[in-house]
């Protein structure tokens, strides 16, 4: 305890003589707030607009800007489970141009225990609109070194949807 802040650090095993290097791992601070450094959690954007994306197959969002990254548990548009435990998910993914005429346009959240999907239907719309905003929010039981990441699917229509920098994929662990 330190000026009324409570902090809670760790260190690996150490032998006589060596320096033992310790990390914070949790700290309470006097108002009660809880903050734990090392937890899981990322949240990243792409960094460039992927154009004209394929008709009838899935196709996976690049996702290479990264915000932050507690503990590198995001790569190669991948989030990796460093603990077994439940965790939230949210993605906000803009798509431009989409084709009203396609059957329909999907954000997939596909995790190695479930694939989690928001699916519209842009055929009632008088014309094609500008852009849609699509999103996910989920939370999800993942094992250790399961994996999530974002993906976008159109059935029929036109490859014209562009998947823009205007969006985001973030996730922590709840539990």
């Amino acid at each position: 305890q330190l000026d009324g802040t409570h902090i809670w650090s760790t260190a690996a095993s150490g032998s006589a003589d060596n320096a033992i290097t310790f990390s914070e791992v949790m700290k309470i601070n006097a108002t009660g707030a809880v903050t734990k450094p090392l937890q899981p959690a990322f949240c990243v954007n792409p960094s460039a607009v992927q154009y004209n994306n394929a008709v009838g197959s899935t196709v996976t969002i690049t996702l290479d800007n990264e915000r932050f990254d507690n503990n590198a548990d995001f790569a190669s548009n991948t989030f990796t489970a460093p603990v077994t435990g439940r965790y939230q998910f949210q993605a906000m993914m803009r798509y431009d141009d989409p084709d009203r005429d396609a059957d329909y346009h999907q954000l997939i959240l596909n995790t190695s225990n479930q694939v989690y999907v928001t699916t519209y239907d842009l055929g009632p719309l008088a014309s094609d609109p500008n852009y849609w905003m699509f999103y996910i929010n989920v939370t999800v039981d993942m094992d250790a070194s399961d994996t999530a990441y974002l993906q976008f699917y159109q059935y029929g229509g036109a490859a014209t949807t562009d998947i823009t920098t205007g969006g985001f994929f973030s996730g922590y662990l709840v539990a």
